[in-house]
């Protein structure tokens, strides 16, 4: 294979972590404010900034955030960790060009389940969702209930049900004139932009075949603790507990398979696949595969074979390439190859994806036209659920039937000493998923 591995970006475990966080919405806080109001609240223009999620991913983003031309600050955090909240909180203020950005006092420093509550209560006009996506669903239609403008890490959510409930808040969302980004940073990449719009324009003729890669070693584990509860356990290890991650395709490979809907602009209609646990087998590594192959197809014919891999000293790539009647084209590269015209290869400016969506969200926001990045968020992340249905299954499925499933992945209780669902490894030909 020609494909040249592509290096993972920093977006991965070390950008992100922990959360907090319980039942659904709190009250509607600034949902009668005006869009002027709330994305101006501060006399001096300042847009004041919460943080809900400080492991390393939110603390990523909201350094990404801070990082952008805007007058932004940072005045409240939750999580659901105090130790994660705590070391947050010192790296950020260790950093002096944002010291200046920052201001969260200890009243304004929130732990526990229902922290993201008391954030959106304590003054905000913005707020950075980054606790593992299992709480996605829950903590976006609040933030929407209390009338925030929100950035919200991929995926949105780990199950069906989930991603009909972000569908049903972005609604919401829209109708009070919100801005909602997402994660899916290619989007606000300007090789991959200009790459795609080639492709959209006919580079390459009609689009066959496309091929998705998310390939690694895999990510962290933390060992158990003397005196843990068992949620509190799983909540340290979220990757490899599906309530709280969806596992590795929905997780990592969300970002490739996104790219190839932009591309489509379109979904899959159908998809079969096949995963397992050749490595990862031990009780540490919960109920996740270290792989999944799906095969999706678009309502036009075309297929996506879709490949995520968490196994060391293999092949490893994170890319994107399709075939088309004319040509190929590796979009994660920048490089198309058509046999009808030149070859092209983007050598533009390539500014920090990371910063970039922020700044983007931020400009829309100020401009009073915010946009809204919740509905193909949500139906990329149902895209790789969908193959996980798939892979898990061993069946051939419709998106209809995925989209449909009443199956939810939620623990009954969000407590310390509730207990957090039991790891199922899924056994093809067995499971249900609808």
């Amino acid at each position: 294979m020609s494909d040249n591995p592509q290096p993972v970006s920093r977006e991965i475990p070390s950008r992100r972590d922990f959360l907090k966080t319980s039942a659904v919405v709190g009250g509607g806080l600034l949902g009668g404010l005006s869009l002027a109001r709330s994305a101006h609240a501060g006399a001096d223009d300042t847009l004041k900034i919460g943080l809900i999620g400080c492991g390393g991913r939110g603390s990523g983003a909201i350094k990404d955030a801070l990082t952008t031309k805007h007058n932004i600050k940072l005045v409240a955090m939750g999580d659901a960790f105090e130790d994660r909240l705590k070391g947050s909180l010192n790296n950020l203020q260790k950093d002096e060009g944002l010291k200046a950005k920052i201001d969260v006092p200890q009243d304004r420093q929130f732990v526990g389940f229902d922290a993201y509550k008391q954030v959106l209560g304590s003054g905000v006009d913005m707020v950075i969702l980054a606790t593992p996506p299992g709480f996605r669903p829950i903590h976006f239609a609040a933030a929407v209930e209390a009338g925030k403008h929100i950035f919200m890490e991929k995926p949105v959510a780990v199950d069906a049900p989930g991603v009909r409930a972000v569908l049903a808040a972005a609604q919401e969302a829209k109708k009070k004139s919100l801005g909602v980004g997402v994660g899916l940073q290619r989007r606000h990449q300007k090789g991959y932009i200009e790459t795609i719009q080639r492709l959209r324009d006919g580079a390459i003729g009609d689009i066959v075949t496309m091929r998705a890669y998310w390939n690694g070693g895999g990510v962290w584990v933390h060992p158990r603790e003397q005196g843990q509860t068992e949620m509190q356990y799983q909540m340290r290890n979220w990757y490899y507990f599906n309530w709280l991650c969806g596992d590795h395709i929905v997780e990592q490979h969300i970002h490739n398979l996104d790219v190839i809907n932009w591309l489509k602009d379109a979904y899959p209609v159908r998809g079969q696949g096949m995963g397992g646990r050749q490595v990862r087998t031990g009780a540490d590594y919960g109920e996740i595969y270290d792989h999944h192959a799906v095969e999706f197809e678009y309502a036009d014919g075309s297929r996506l074979f879709s490949y995520c891999r968490h196994i060391p000293n293999c092949w490893d790539s994170v890319s994107e390439h399709v075939q088309g009647t004319s040509g190929t084209a590796d979009i994660s590269g920048y490089r198309i190859a058509g046999k009808d015209s030149e070859k092209w290869r983007y050598r533009g400016e390539n500014r920090n994806p990371y910063v970039v969506e922020h700044d983007d969200l931020l400009d829309s926001i100020r401009a009073g036209k915010p946009y809204n990045e919740a509905e193909y968020g949500a139906l990329s992340t149902m895209t790789a659920i969908f193959g996980r249905m798939c892979t898990y299954s061993g069946k051939a499925l419709s998106w209809e039937e995925a989209l449909n499933s009443k199956l939810s992945l939620a623990p009954a209780q969000y407590a310390w000493d509730a207990a957090p669902p039991v790891p199922t490894v899924a056994v093809p030909g067995h499971t249900q998923v609808v």
